[in-house]
């Protein structure tokens, strides 16, 4: 029960009039400084001309001076609460002219000096160390003031008349603890206020005589109260509560930290019950002693609403069907039992008024409101926070709830068997909250029929059942921080408005969502691991064509996950090429340019004969490889010739008019056997000379060579030759063509030899004989020793 506990409320208020202040001045205008918990033990100098809010609290600041802040003529809001102020000159602000909002709560404020020019519309002297309370005259021309927070420890009733024709709309009082000495008990007749909240000095035992019954209040707050000496009903806080009966203006009761005995917070109750109050708050009570059973007068009662909030049992033993009852039986509209350790609560006795039933965060089980007929009123139940098990039985004991709308049976443990059979929730239930639960894909199957809002997030479910048929009234589902894999589509929900998926495993959201579901109005998918790969980009497209507002958190929530080269891209800068994303298209692109090379190549190949080129260019280059791996100085020791030319007669005209010109004028010796022949030797042995003394051994192929005897025996040695000493002499010129047919069966070896090795075709197309010539030059040409020039010219 600390002063800090105490003053939560207060700082509720200060925090929603600084926010109401801001929201008056413009973004222009507006300028903060928070040198708040910064150790200073004077008020800055460096401030900004600037500045219209400066908050300066939790510091050891004593003093302050007209100096410190005479510069800052637009400051508007001045927070300088919990420092070491003792005295202040409120003269110190006459140059400040815009200030609104002063705080100067939470001091050691003994005395202050009014000053007429003041208009605040907030100042709180609350929690100081004043006697008396600190209102002076200039105090009465605060036409604005909205809320005023005061201290003292002792209320004189003249003390209120300065503000007496003040309409302010909250007063915080702070008592001193010696307050109760020289009270009067009139003090607040003259306090014009619509809400009063009254903090009572944390001692002993609550004494005083404080008549709150005479204040125009509609909203009363009374701060730490303790009374357990007094079994019989703490009788001096009684008294207060008792002379409430006489105000018909007070609507609102809050008692915050009270700490008396069971019997003394029921007697409040009851007490509070035979007033005009309409609502009725309970928070933070700590209760001992024993329960003496009395029947609860539920009768003549103004009562709509109580609420008892964090409640602390130090009873050994409770007689808790009796609290359970007097509770349940309450015959009014809105009931709340919050944070109790409640175990059970048991049905009411008859047909109850009651629309609103919270018993959340307590102890309750599956069991509770089991078979209760009498709450058919109900339309409004929270059990959240408690220790619920099974869904099913939780839909059993809505059965009886004829008129249930809204359930709330979040942060429980339930989950759901298919096997236990149909769900039989009432039909009047539209609202349904099972958040925080361990439910699966199964809870699918047992939903209210004509439920509209369904919260489903922190769950485990994995997928959306694809056959569920009887959602077509809900329009609000909430299924984030799942394990959800896929977008669902509004086939099950065609009512469906909002969609919240957000934390779950979407990857690939399909992008037919916003033609599925054309009544979506709001879709939140963010933060989910998205691929960004062709499958997205048409959703990506689909979410540029929707307005602005349906895809909450567009686009900072939505960003890739995969491929980790795009990771924590957006994916709105996520770009893909369309080529890359339409497979008919890829092989259309491809292919027509293929198609195309292709005729292309096929027509270059019949027009220009590309084959044959192609062919003498590897003839060629083959040449001048294997030309390279024989040893230049073996070739010169030998060879005489560049090449031994073998033909038939019929194709002399040939050999002389074109090949033996087109070879010797590039410096090439040929060698032939009307002119290299030996007389006196024999034809054979001419002809292994010959072949022995030449680089290379030409054959003129033609159907003439075939019909030869010699040309035989030449082709003969010359192959010879090829096995017996490694070398690869033989090069054949295919002059024409030889049919199969035409060769002879003893030419077995010319079979051989042009099936297995390639041969020189001679072009009828002029334009190729240049290609020609060049590659039979290539394959022969090699620089031979001038003595074997010498022999040559002997010989001949």
């Amino acid at each position: 029960m600390t002063k800090t506990n105490s003053s939560i409320f207060y700082f509720a208020i200060i925090f929603i009039l600084i926010l109401e202040i801001r929201t008056q001045l413009s973004d222009e205008s507006e300028f903060l400084v928070d040198r708040s918990k910064t150790g200073l033990t004077h008020v800055p100098k460096d401030l900004s001309l600037n500045t219209t809010i400066l908050d300066i609290s939790q510091n050891y600041i004593s003093e302050l001076w007209t100096s410190d802040i005479i510069s800052l003529s637009k400051l508007k809001i001045l927070i300088i609460s919990h420092n070491r102020i003792q005295y202040l000159d409120m003269s110190v602000f006459r140059f400040n002219q815009e200030l609104e909002y002063l705080d100067l709560s939470h001091n050691k404020l003994e005395k202050i000096s009014c000053h007429p020019t003041l208009n605040l519309k907030h100042l709180d002297l609350s929690f100081n160390a004043f006697d008396a309370l600190p209102i002076c005259q200039e105090l009465g021309n605060m036409s604005q003031l909205e809320f005023l927070g005061l201290s003292a420890t002792q209320l004189q009733k003249s003390s209120m008349l300065p503000i007496a024709y003040l309409h302010i709309s909250k007063v915080l009082l702070v008592l001193g603890d010696t307050y109760g000495e020289k009270e009067d008990p009139e003090s607040l007749r003259d306090l014009n206020t619509q809400s009063l909240h009254i903090v009572f000095p944390t001692r002993n035992e609550f004494h005083f005589i404080l008549d709150v019954s005479v204040s125009t209040a509609v909203s009363l707050e009374l701060s730490n109260i303790k009374c357990v000496l007094d079994d019989n009903g703490c009788s001096s806080f009684q008294n207060v509560l008792s002379k409430l009966q006489k105000n018909s203006r007070l609507s609102n009761l809050t008692l915050n930290n009270i700490e008396t005995t069971w019997n003394s917070f029921f007697m409040i109750l009851q007490l509070v019950w035979h007033t005009n109050i309409n609502y009725f708050s309970i928070s933070n009570v700590k209760l001992q002693g024993r329960v003496d059973f009395r029947d609860f007068d539920y009768s003549r009662t103004s009562l709509k609403a109580l609420s008892i909030h964090q409640v602390v049992n130090e009873a050994f033993s409770l007689p808790q069907d009796y609290i359970y009852k007097t509770l349940s039986n309450m015959n009014i509209q809105h009931l709340t039992v919050s944070a109790a350790h409640m175990v059970h609560m048991v049905c009411p006795s008859q047909i109850s008024p009651l629309l609103y039933l919270n018993f959340s965060n307590n102890l309750l089980t599956d069991m509770v409101f089991k078979n209760c007929a009498n709450l058919a009123n109900l339309k409004t139940l929270s059990l959240q926070m408690n220790q619920l098990k099974e869904l099913a039985n939780i839909v059993h004991m809505t059965k009886e709830m004829k008129s249930l709308q809204q359930l709330d049976v979040s942060q429980n443990s339930l989950k759901y068997d298919e096997s236990e059979g149909n769900c039989p929730w009432t039909r009047s239930l539209l609202s349904l909250n099972m958040s925080s639960n361990i439910l699966t894909d199964s809870v699918f199957r047992c939903l209210p029929p004509r439920v509209k809002v369904l919260d489903l997030h922190n769950n485990r479910i994995r997928s959306i059942p694809k056959d569920v048929t009887s959602l077509e009234t809900l329009q609000e589902l909430n299924v984030a921080s799942n394990s959800l894999a896929h977008l669902p589509g509004c086939g099950t929900f065609s009512s469906l408005s909002i969609l919240i998926i957000d934390y779950n495993s979407v990857s690939n959201p399909s992008a037919d969502f916003f033609q599925s579901c054309q009544k979506i109005r709001s879709l939140k998918a963010g933060n989910n691991p998205f691929q960004c790969t062709c499958e997205l980009r048409d959703f990506i497209q689909s979410v540029g064509q929707v307005s602005g507002e349906v895809v909450e958190g567009w686009p900072d929530s939505y960003k890739c996950d995969y491929p980790e080269s795009y990771k924590g891209t957006p994916l709105k800068d996520f770009h893909v090429s369309p080529l890359s994303c339409n497979t008919a298209l890829l092989i259309v692109t491809i292919g027509v340019p293929g198609l195309v090379l292709a005729v292309t190549v096929t027509a270059l190949c019949i027009y220009l004969d590309l084959p044959w080129y192609l062919r003498m260019v590897c003839q060629w280059t083959q040449t001048r490889r294997r030309a390279r791996n024989v040893p230049l100085e073996e070739l010169q020791r030998t060879v005489q010739f560049h090449a031994f030319i073998s033909y038939s007669g019929h194709d002399s005209a040939w050999v002389k008019n074109e090949l033996i010109p087109n070879l010797e004028k590039e410096d090439i010796r040929i060698c032939l056997h009307e002119r290299n022949f030996v007389p006196g030797k024999s034809i054979v042995e001419n002809i292994i000379n010959c072949i022995e003394k030449s680089y290379k051994c030409i054959f003129v192929l033609s159907p003439n060579f075939v019909q030869s005897e010699w040309c035989h025996y030449e082709l003969y040695f010359a192959h010879h030759n090829l096995f017996s000493e490694g070398s690869n002499n033989l090069i054949l010129i295919l002059l024409d063509p030889i049919p199969q047919y035409s060769v002879p069966s003893s030419y077995h070896k010319l079979k051989a030899l042009m099936a297995q090795r390639t041969y020189l075709e001679w072009p009828k197309e002029k334009s190729k004989h240049r290609l020609f010539w060049a590659n039979l030059r290539a394959s022969i040409n090699i620089k031979l020793m001038d003595k074997a020039k010498e022999i040559n010219h002997t010989q001949i």
